[in-house]
């Protein structure tokens, strides 16, 4: 045992050695950790943008609610269902009622030009026509601001995520549909889902405007209980009269999200690598500098009896630790500058705007972290081999 614990000895030894002449080398050492630092924050802060669109979507749905679209349809722009399609999916087994009747809202779905608040671009935002099952269907409906609109009249409701993106939504204003004005009465909130993105108004209303007729796009609905989907899915699908398409509504959202989630990863995780890579060499430089500087008093260490192997290990520490400290700082930096920040994006599936709030979870700044370690394992490795394979006595010449 005495081996064993004389090589573990040696790599204490050493390491307490390196991190007590750290200042001696504050300058480089600093500069790995900030270089370290700027690529995690910036992965977090890029990859926190896909966490955000999935945990809005995710906050959209409901466990006992589905959708109904038109068969072989992916999103509501591409649905179509006629006024028979939708009192037949509001008489299929499972469905939840209330004294009202079955709590299901066929609603239609167009978009409409709105101007960006930041930059006054145009931007693409829903206009959804609901039925009054609408506010009691959709996940924590909520009217903070003004009222609700009057069924039957050309008002609307705006989402918080909308009147915050986007110009010309507050309550007092009138948004621009079919060559008319229609002015803005309310604000509402929805549980931080899809829908605070969207503007509302009475179905009626808009199938008029848009001469739809008696058409929608789909229907939202929420069954007894969410055992009760196979039963509901059998019952439409088994119908002659219809041709649909029966989802539960968190499985509708996750397909949404699935394309832009993957474009924000993917684009993070290329800009990740591409900036790491730099931290690397930037790693590298810094140990480099560092075994540079220690020659003489490695060489000692060897010459007293140290092994290489010990040598070895105490500079990677270094470089983790220095990696470490990046690492903690920029997952710190990101959390602290952009969880919660709030911004809008366009949804590809539905070719609209959706809003979200970046959400930095703690997965995400132990993914950070952990990358930080792989930049400072690769840019400590090789300048440890070759603190390990210094000469000893040429190092001890020199001054």
């Amino acid at each position: 045992m005495a081996g064993p614990f004389n090589w573990i000895s040696q790599v204490a030894s050493v390491s307490i050695f390196n991190v007590r002449t750290l200042p001696k080398r504050l300058g480089s050492s600093v500069t790995a950790v900030l270089g370290i630092a700027g690529v995690v924050a910036v992965m977090v802060a890029v990859l926190s943008i896909a966490q955000g669109i999935v945990r809005a979507m995710e906050s959209s749905s409901a466990p006992e609610n589905v959708i109904v679209l038109r068969g072989g349809a992916t999103a509501e722009m591409m649905s179509g269902l006629g006024g028979d399609d939708v009192r037949f999916i509001a008489e299929a087994p499972g469905i939840a009622r209330n004294e009202d009747g079955a709590i299901a809202s066929a609603e239609l779905f167009v978009i409409i030009d709105v101007k960006k608040q930041s930059t006054g671009t145009d931007a693409n935002v829903p206009l959804r026509g609901v039925t009054r099952a609408a506010p009691v269907v959709h996940q924590d409906f909520e009217i903070v601001k003004g009222r609700m609109f009057e069924w039957g009249l050309n008002e609307v409701v705006v989402g918080v995520g909308a009147n915050r993106e986007f110009r010309g939504l507050s309550v007092g204003d009138s948004i621009e549909v079919a060559r008319e004005q229609w002015p803005v009465v309310g604000l509402f909130e929805a549980a931080g889902g899809v829908s605070e993105a969207e503007i509302w108004v009475d179905a009626a209303v808009l199938q008029t405007a848009y001469r739809r007729g008696n058409s929608y796009q789909s229907v939202f609905a929420k069954l007894e209980s969410p055992d009760d989907f196979q039963a509901f899915k059998d019952a439409l699908t088994a119908d002659p009269r219809l041709n649909v398409r029966p989802m539960r509504e968190e499985d509708y959202y996750a397909e949404q999200s699935e394309l832009l989630y993957n474009i924000v990863t993917g684009l993070g995780t290329l800009i990740a690598v591409i900036m790491g890579i730099g931290a690397v060499f930037g790693a590298l430089n810094t140990m480099y500098t560092a075994v540079a500087a220690r020659a003489r008093e490695i060489a000692t260490l060897r010459a007293l009896g140290f092994h290489a192997g010990p040598v070895v290990i105490s500079v990677l520490l270094e470089s983790l630790l220095l990696a470490l400290a990046g690492g903690v700082i920029g997952a710190g930096l990101a959390w602290l500058a952009f969880d919660g920040f709030t911004a809008a994006t366009l949804n590809f599936a539905s070719f609209s705007q959706i809003t979200f709030a970046f959400y930095v979870s703690a997965s995400l700044l132990v993914q950070g972290i952990v990358f930080a370690m792989v930049i400072g394992f690769f840019g400590g490795l090789f300048p440890a081999v070759r603190a390990a394979r210094l000469p000893i006595a040429d190092a001890l010449r020199e001054q």
